[in-house]
């Protein structure tokens, strides 16, 4: 799988946040390639079934774009939406017919012919691993998908389709504040799997920058920014760097709408903590020392 180490996710670059404009789209889309950020997180149901068609207009107008990029879209929510007239309930569907019918929209949205990847966005309690597999088996016979994943799924769930299906791509919710990947076996199965886990929510989902932190908050901003002096570096990119650093090759979807905050986490790949200066890092998420 070619993709880049920091992915650019774009939910909020439609309606659910900066409410971009096809200028705007084409501006950030080129400041990431530019930074060496290649790699755009989709999936159908941001900005209410819309952002995908709004990202897809700048490759329709300069299809050149799409050779330097890799798209990663998902599927398998149903949302009410007036865009999706026939959904009555917010549901889940992970159907043969749902899949094929989710990645078909996805492709005329984009402008694309292909998909890098397509993940199953959340675990369906009806899952069927096998309808799944037959899905992604059409799916990449007829080269409209390169590779395959799932978001949000526990291992169990990962583990099961797994059984059907190579599964290549897991992203979660992934950060100092949100440790659970390291202990429930996420990781350890990503790393077992040989899977590539996309973290997302990589900064907490915004709480480094609530003007009121809680105490767990106060504690990393602390050690980030105590570290950044000694690394010459930013308490954001202390922070990437800390995720970048785990051996299951985390890579993290910043999901932010500022074309420079994507630069500076590009920077951060080449930056490395002393092992040590990680588990500062551990020790003030969780509040006490390593057992």
């Amino acid at each position: 799988m070619q993709f880049s180490k920091i992915i650019a996710g774009v939910m909020k670059w439609g309606v659910w946040g900066a409410g971009f404009a096809t200028t705007e789209y084409d501006r950030i889309i080129r400041q990431s390639l530019d930074a060496g950020v290649s790699t755009f997180d989709h999936a159908d149901i941001y900005g209410d079934y819309t952002t995908e068609a709004e990202f897809g207009a700048v490759i329709g107008r300069d299809p050149a774009l799409r050779l330097q990029m890799q798209l990663v879209t998902k599927c398998g929510i149903r949302m009410v939406s007036p865009h999706r007239p026939q959904h009555n309930l917010k549901s889940y569907d992970t159907s043969y017919h749902h899949i094929l019918t989710s990645v078909d929209r996805s492709l005329k949205n984009l402008h694309t012919d292909y998909l890098d990847a397509l993940l199953i966005h959340r675990p369906d309690v009806l899952m069927d691993a096998d309808e799944i597999a037959r899905a992604f088996d059409a799916l990449k016979a007829s080269g409209k998908v390169l590779h395959f994943g799932v978001s949000n799924f526990t291992p169990a769930q990962l583990r099961l389709l797994h059984s059907r299906f190579p599964v290549e791509i897991h992203q979660v919710e992934c950060s100092i504040v949100h440790l659970h990947p390291f202990l429930d076996g996420t990781l350890d199965q990503c790393q077992e799997l040989n899977i590539l886990p996309m973290a997302w929510g990589p900064l907490g989902s915004g709480r480094f920058f609530d003007p009121m932190p809680d105490a767990q908050t106060t504690r990393i901003r602390k050690c980030a920014e105590n570290l950044a002096t000694k690394y010459a570096s930013t308490p954001d990119g202390i922070l990437l760097s800390w995720l970048l650093q785990h051996p299951a090759g985390i890579a993290p979807v910043i999901g932010t709408s500022k074309p420079e905050r994507i630069a500076n986490a590009a920077a951060m790949t080449k930056l490395h903590l002393e092992r040590e200066d990680w588990y500062q890092l551990w020790t003030a998420s969780t509040g006490t020392e390593v057992p």
